[in-house]
């Protein structure tokens, strides 16, 4: 069997374990937060910042142009030479969690992108978020690492393939995007949603 063909039946097999009722309860916590008025930050290192930044793309544009509600979303992993100057100065390990310190509020979604479920930088963001009040989604692959019981909502991949968790993941990211861009004429769908914080 060539590799190919064997890399395509093992990302499907991937695709489905992965718990499709919290994907949904992932894109009733963006339907809340945008009818909130919620921030939305998003981070992750090496190929997760990849996919943070693509998805935050696919959130301020795609799935909030002409729309009368937006969604208010960063990925941490934009900003570039905050991110250098706390890896240079501080540490690495603190760039997503100071950044967060500036504009993280109560009840605002973090979202956290590791395969590993292990990134030090990704578990002190969340870390943050939950203590101040903040809704807390992690993406992770392999055994879900420190990421998975430490968040309030977890998607994760049961496999222990770092590019198959990672094309999981950016899957996972489009089947969000597109619900609001396929589903939702006008950007005002309301549903029961997983409680945000007060």
């Amino acid at each position: 069997m060539g590799f190919a063909i064997d890399y395509k039946r093992r990302l499907h097999t991937a695709l489905d374990k992965i718990s499709l009722e919290a994907v949904e309860d992932l894109i009733d916590v963006f339907r809340k937060a945008r009818a909130e008025d919620r921030q939305i930050f998003v981070f992750g290192n090496g190929g997760s910042a990849a996919t943070a930044n693509h998805f935050a793309c696919d959130m301020v544009k795609g799935a909030s142009f002409g729309r009368s509600q937006r969604f208010k979303i960063l990925s941490l992993a934009e900003q570039i030479p905050t991110l250098t100057a706390y890896s240079n100065d501080v540490g690495y390990e603190s760039v997503f969690v100071e950044h967060l310190k500036n504009f993280a509020r109560p009840g605002d979604v973090v979202m956290g992108i590791s395969g590993s479920g292990d990134s030090e930088n990704v578990i002190q963001a969340i870390d943050y978020g939950n203590s101040i009040g903040c809704f807390s989604v992690g993406l992770s692959g392999f055994n879900g690492g420190r990421l998975r019981p430490m968040v309030d909502l977890s998607v994760h991949v049961p496999d222990g393939h770092m590019g198959r968790v990672e094309d999981a993941h950016f899957v996972v990211c489009h089947m969000v995007c597109y619900h609001f861009m396929d589903t939702e004429s006008g950007g005002n769908g309301t549903a029961d949603a997983p409680s945000l914080p007060a």
